[in-house]
């Protein structure tokens, strides 16, 4: 787990500036970490780096995808919302004019009113952009609102959450941090590692089950699972 935390920051830093904290999204992204360490299969002759990047940037987006809005709207709207637009833009192109509200209802499948709540739900996708620029009486003075903001001292939230992982792998017994080495850190089969250790492949398997289930065990009980 320690080895790939780099990988984590890496990933994370990329939804940066998207409304919500660095710190939240790194959390996510090390749930992402900890289902690419379950579906791994080194035999499959892949690095764990190139399966495991898929897997942690697809659980942000999610996160991103349910979380993100500056106010709640559910689920069902949101997607009703992106629907309308992408279904405006191919009718605006196609009639040359902007589709009217019961033309993109028949275009959809649903009602009007159905319309009309996903678009007024728009608004609350985002709040005003941190890259917004600063203005006094409709003049621009320069600079972004992100400029007045503090900084935050990355190192701070990294060695908060490396000392979360450190204390989650102590409490594995030896032997599954043993496993826990060969399999994601030499990145070996478990074939290789039931060779190593003189146990079943198949023992292998149950012991790192148990590994990463004692790992969730000993997380945070906020971490967004």
């Amino acid at each position: 787990m320690e080895e790939f935390s780099n990988l984590v920051y890496f990933l994370a830093r990329k939804f940066v500036n998207r409304g919500e904290p660095l710190e939240d999204v790194v959390q996510v992204g090390f749930v992402g970490l900890l289902m690419a360490i379950e579906r791994f299969e080194p035999e499959r002759g892949l690095e764990f780096t190139t399966f495991a990047t898929p897997t942690i940037v697809g659980e942000i987006k999610r996160y991103f995808r349910d979380k993100s809005w500056a106010v709640r709207v559910p689920r069902r709207l949101q997607e009703l919302n992106a629907r309308s637009r992408r279904e405006a833009e191919r009718l605006q192109a196609e009639l040359g004019r902007v589709p009217s509200v019961q033309e993109l209802a028949v275009a959809l499948g649903v009602t009007e009113e159905e319309v009309l709540a996903a678009n007024e739900a728009s608004p609350a996708h985002q709040a005003v952009s941190l890259d917004s620029p600063l203005s006094t009486a409709g003049e621009a003075e320069g600079g972004t609102l992100a400029d007045r903001l503090g900084i935050e001292d990355e190192n701070l939230e990294r060695v908060e959450l490396q000392g979360i992982l450190d204390a989650a792998m102590a409490n594995l017994d030896p032997r599954e941090r043993q496993i826990m080495y060969l399999r994601f850190i030499e990145e070996l089969p478990q074939s290789e590692v039931a060779r190593r250790l003189g146990i079943s492949q198949m023992h292998v398997s149950r012991l790192q089950r148990a590994a990463v289930e004692h790992l969730r065990s000993h997380l945070p009980q906020d971490l967004p699972l």
